[in-house]
């Protein structure tokens, strides 16, 4: 059986693997996103970078190509293709990516320096902090010191509890209980969508 690597590759390279699956590429869940450990065929020396894994922001999108300034500074160029997965605050297609989005993305370092992207995670953040205020819908965050407006999604954000399942009813959340929420960032703002809000109780 071949590996989701090969098909990715062959995909990149014109070899028919244009019908596979996003969920055979990649995760679409943002845990994966923050992952210790990506799967790499590449040995890497402990301090280098990944060769298989990219951040930045989006400069420049043309076809089915992202031109990616690193927070290092480093320019990526990242290939999107059929078996791609995205993700912003849910799954979504290629469409939803926007000059000036943060990423993250894994996948497969091609010989000309580019990466085919095998997961996309577009304006993802994983913060922590207290909750200082509660209104309209929106959760006032203490991170580090600095406020961060979270914004409750319809229909999309959930909370875990540690002694329960997802669940759509946020109104168990008070004002000074620490959690952790995982979401996407609205750019050049503090204000950030919920997907996931984690509460330890």
């Amino acid at each position: 059986m071949r590996s989701r690597r090969d098909l990715l590759k062959s995909a990149v390279l014109g070899g028919g693997a244009s019908v596979v699956a996003a969920t055979a590429m990649g995760s679409l869940g943002p845990e994966a996103a923050f992952a210790a450990t990506a799967p790499t065929k590449q040995k890497v020396e402990p301090g280098a970078p990944d060769p298989d894994f990219a951040e930045g922001r989006i400069r420049s999108i043309k076809d089915d190509t992202m031109l990616v300034l690193g927070s290092n500074m480093v320019l990526h160029t990242i290939r999107v293709v059929n078996g791609t997965s995205l993700w912003k605050l849910g799954p979504v297609g290629f469409d939803a990516a926007k000059p000036g989005d943060g990423l993250y993305a894994r996948g497969v370092r091609m010989p000309d320096g580019v990466l085919a992207a095998e997961s996309v995670w577009l304006n993802i953040v994983n913060i922590k902090g207290h909750i200082t205020n509660i209104k309209d819908q929106t959760l006032h965050l203490d991170h580090n010191g600095q406020e961060v407006l979270c914004h409750v999604v319809a229909g999309t954000s959930v909370a875990i509890r540690s002694d329960g399942p997802p669940t759509t009813d946020l109104s168990l959340l008070r004002v000074s209980q620490h959690v952790q929420i995982l979401g996407a960032w609205r750019p050049d703002t503090n204000e950030v969508d919920i997907a996931t809000v984690f509460s330890p109780h």
